[in-house]
């Protein structure tokens, strides 16, 4: 009897709350309508128009020009959003031109790119990615939005979702990496975490799936390039982690630069109306990308500015992000009849649609709490978050001889390179609301710990100049003056810590790099300190893999320390000395030559993966490079050591409606307590279109005491196993599969089974 109250409880609960959310959106619904009666069309066409903040809202009201037009087009409510404006004062001002001067009040939605943290930053997302830590990643995300929200900020333009196989492309740095199914869970916990439970919560924003679609695949790893994909790799790389993002209900998508097919993202029906709002049957709202409807004109597809508005509305863009064409030519467009008042009205109702889940009817000045705002902006607690994260986000390469981790007391310890005491490269791209140099060096992190004595040196500067945000780095290419006075301290020492890597702003949007080396004379600072000193700890800070044969093959230990965000040093320090085991594993694959670019785990096999008999010429390969990485998808060490084995399937075979299991031993070899990401991949053997030779399909981290054993067991049904097939739509095919597990896309364990019908 107790069960079955429990039981009827749960499920009442379950119905009072789902009975609630059918209330409250039939009510928004309704509300929408009533205020859609009363709008001009001129007013429709005004929310879909969105500006950058474009005067000091406390100083002076625009009097002329391009800004008194603006400010005049806020008055008249012809304008839906707005980005770029921050702080509680500055959004209250703001928003209260519009509520109490314009003749409907409608609030505007804010919006702000926060990527990765606003004040408080954490790891950079491709860092983030490492950690395979979806509560980790959750975390961060929410504690971004907590900041964000209390300035005012009520929408994101994040998480960027696209799948990337080019580390060129500097944009890697923003997203989960190469893989679709780790890109999928990842984009889930984010948009959780900026979203949470209740959107209209006053620490919550509204986040956005970034960008629909192609970009990442951008040719030559050029931003803004052109894309050309066939419809497998669109359907079964590109798109999952979109549907998964309207999974979890993200309320906006933002459409891409690149053309697909000829045809501008911005501009594209098939896109935007047939996939996205068809036959996904999303409800939120579509922004362009920054100025991406008047670049179709450059595209050499829209003949102005006019036909670029015309071409956006129809295929399905609801919000202009600083073109200006919409508030230009919209009215006029649906007067002549190109454009239909349907289409301008189911762009409005899905804005509307957000701000009232936002609660900006209900108080469009919520997000306007000064005295919050001090309070939550940089606390203890999401300072402790981005700790957290920072310290999941490292991966471990390599440990020769097991320099790490550091003794704690007794070493005389030389601190090497052009980042070790650096406070802003730390913060990584994208983080526009973080204070210039506040970042924790690698310096001021290892110098927490007193027992051991520390000497420093840059060795070289990498870039010349200020490091303040400049959008072309002055690399230093010829100032050598430092290298000697390196060499002088690295000698005689226990160890050499070398702090190496890319500028912070070396990558982001526009930051494509055709050398994935060492920038710099760092290669050069390298070899001389390793020619007097063997015992070197590189400490790589970046935004993206890296080409680094030299010292995979010459440094002993190599730390992945990607760009941490605000308490980079103190998160890099607490695992070079052991207090933090790394757990971190790769999302994107590590080349050993720019030359392999695009090279990820996730390929097709080819006609001639290996030529059979004594030919070594008629194959698919390189004469001057093997085909494997550097380091591969998903590896990633740690202090102990794994060992996986017996693995066990609970049947051979499955069919559509059942389901099978795998299972394996994982034992903790080592001498410390760990983490491990255990990961399962599938092969689907033969299909209708050819297949990966594995996918990834599931992973689950496990912590292990020295000498302990768990057994790991993983689930796999038909769903696992579908893919948008050769009859173009989402299936499970009935034929043989293999199933791989290991700690990395390299896996030794293996078996077969096969799917049924």
């Amino acid at each position: 009897m107790k069960k079955f109250l429990v039981i009827g409880f749960g499920l009442l609960a379950f119905c009072q709350s789902n009975y609630a959310q059918v209330n409250l959106d039939n009510r928004i619904e309704e509300k929408i309508d009533s205020l859609m009666a009363k709008m001009t069309l001129e007013e429709k066409v005004g929310q879909m128009n969105q500006y950058n903040g474009f005067w000091n809202v406390t100083g002076p009201i625009p009097e002329d020009g391009d800004a008194s037009n603006k400010y005049e087009h806020l008055k008249n409510g012809w304008v839906g959003s707005m980005l770029n404006v921050t702080g509680a004062d500055e959004v209250r001002k703001v928003q209260k031109i519009v509520v109490e001067e314009s003749r409907l009040g409608i609030p505007l939605i804010i919006g702000f790119d926060v990527i990765h943290g606003y004040k408080t930053q954490s790891p950079i997302p491709l860092a983030e990615s490492a950690s395979w830590d979806m509560e980790a990643i959750k975390a961060s995300a929410a504690m971004a939005a907590d900041e964000a929200a209390a300035s005012g900020i009520n929408w994101t333009f994040a998480p960027m979702v696209d799948i990337s196989r080019d580390p060129r492309w500097g944009r890697v740095m923003e997203g989960a990496g190469e893989d679709p199914y780790l890109g999928s869970q990842i984009a889930k916990a984010r948009i959780t975490g900026f979203q949470g439970e209740d959107l209209s919560a006053v620490n919550t924003i509204a986040a956005t799936a970034k960008h629909f679609a192609g970009y990442g695949f951008s040719e030559a790893g050029r931003d803004y390039n052109t894309v050309d994909v066939g419809t497998s790799t669109l359907y079964n790389i590109i798109f999952p982690p979109f549907m998964a993002a309207i999974e979890a209900d993200v309320k906006t998508f933002m459409n891409s630069f690149n053309v697909l097919n000829g045809i501008p993202a911005t501009g594209n029906a098939y896109l935007q109306r047939d996939i996205l709002k068809g036959e996904w049957g999303y409800q939120g709202f579509v922004v362009s990308d920054w100025g991406s409807m008047a670049e179709m004109i450059a595209h050499g597809y829209s003949k102005d500015g006019k036909a670029a508005a015309e071409s956006a509305a129809n295929a399905g863009s609801d919000m202009d992000m600083e073109s200006y064409l919409y508030v230009k030519h919209l009215k006029n467009l649906v007067d002549e009849g190109k454009v239909s008042l349907d289409k301008i009205e189911d762009a409005v109702r899905r804005i509307l649609r957000v701000k009232y889940e936002l609660g900006l009817f209900d108080d469009p000045y919520k997000y306007c709490n000064e005295e919050r705002e001090k309070s939550v902006i940089g606390s203890d607690k999401n300072m402790e978050i981005a700790l957290d994260m920072a310290e999941k986000s490292i991966v471990l390469l390599k440990n020769e001889n097991q320099l790490l981790p550091l003794k704690k007391e007794g070493m005389k310890i030389a601190v090497i390179g052009p980042l070790a005491d650096d406070k802003n490269s730390p913060l990584g791209g994208w983080r526009l609301a973080a204070e210039d140099n506040s970042a924790v060096s690698v310096i001021e992190g290892l110098k927490k710990y007193k027992g051991n004595k520390v000497y420093h040196e840059k060795g070289v500067e990498l870039i010349k100049g200020t490091e303040a945000f400049v959008f072309e780095l002055d690399i230093n290419t010829t100032d050598r003056t430092g290298i000697s006075e390196a060499v002088e301290v690295a000698k005689n020492k226990d160890v050499v810590i070398m702090v190496l890597g890319e500028h912070g702003f070396q990558s982001g949007e526009g930051r494509s790099r055709a050398s994935l080396d060492l920038p710099g004379l760092q290669q050069e600072l390298l070899e001389a300190v390793y020619a007097v000193n063997k015992n070197i700890v590189l400490v790589l800070m970046n935004g993206r893999p890296l080409t680094i044969n030299w010292a995979d093959e010459n440094i002993p230990t190599i730390v992945e320390a990607w760009q941490l965000g605000s308490k980079s040093g103190d998160a890099i320090a607490k695992v070079l000395y052991g207090d933090y085991n790394p757990s971190g594993k790769l999302p994107m694959t590590f080349p050993r030559n720019v030359g392999q670019v695009p090279l990820y785990y996730n390929y097709l096999s080819t006609g001639r993966p290996k030529y059979p008999g004594d030919d070594l010429v008629f194959w698919t390969h390189y004469t001057d490079e093997v085909n494997t990485p550097l380091y591969e998808f998903g590896y990633g060490l740690s202090y102990t050591e794994f060992k996986y084995d017996n693995l066990k399937l609970s049947a051979n075979s499955l069919n559509k409606t059942g389901e099978l299991s795998v299972r394996i031993d994982l034992t903790n070899t080592g001498k410390y307590e760990g983490k491990e990401v255990v990961q399962l991949y599938i092969q689907d053997l033969f299909a209708s279109r050819a297949r990966p030779v594995k996918e990834l399909k599931n992973f689950k981290m496990i912590t292990l005491k020295p000498g302990e054993t768990k057994e790991v067991s993983f689930t796999i049904n038909s769903k696992s196993l579908e893919f948008y097939t050769a009859n173009n739509t989402w299936e499970s095919e009935i034929g043989d599969f293999k199933v791989f597990i290991g700690g990395s896309s390299n896996t030794i364990l293996e078996s077969k089974f096969t799917l049924k019908d």
